[in-house]
């Protein structure tokens, strides 16, 4: 199976579980970066895992 290298922005929303809107702040914070291909805006796979992998874990407290 080919592993895609790249994502567009609808389809790294789709990943993350966010808008639109929440993906391009979080690309204008500079917490997620990007690549430009003429007017496409790309997302590399390596660059969402690394941006997943650095979010804060839950406390994993199981409050009652």
């Amino acid at each position: 199976m080919l592993h895609k290298q790249t994502l567009s922005i609808a389809e790294a929303t789709k990943v993350l579980g966010v808008g639109r809107s929440t993906l391009y702040a979080l690309i204008k914070d500079g917490r997620l970066p990007v690549r430009k291909l003429g007017s496409r805006t790309l997302v590399l796979s390596t660059d969402l895992a690394t941006f997943i992998t650095a979010l804060p874990a839950s406390g994993g407290t199981n409050r009652k």
